[in-house]
């Protein structure tokens, strides 16, 4: 499929790049060679593939929680402006 340059120069437009003649000449054969590309994906027989999300398996690798020694809270703390109750003091950022 092949776009004309005044395609490119209305996507250009409607995109805010402020494409210059070069650009449209440029852009015009790379997008037309990429249309073409999925022109050649449409003519795939895939009957009897499946919908799928994603082209890989996915899956989530999580390790066992683990506990373990921390920081003490004084440690934590002992930098910190403001502490009230064994924690840190902030400013609220949201209007009540």
């Amino acid at each position: 499929m092949s776009l004309t340059r005044e395609e490119v120069a209305h996507i250009g437009e409607l995109a805010r790049l402020g494409l210059t003649e070069d650009d449209i000449t440029l852009f015009q054969e790379q997008l037309s060679e990429i249309l073409d590309h999925f022109d050649a994906l449409q003519e795939l027989n895939t009957e009897n593939v499946e919908p799928m999300p994603y082209p890989l398996a996915l899956e989530n690798i999580t390790r066992e929680d683990e506990v373990k020694p921390s920081l003490p809270r004084d440690d934590a703390l002992k930098n910190a402006p403001l502490v009230e109750d064994g924690a840190f003091r902030v400013q609220a950022v949201l209007d009540e």
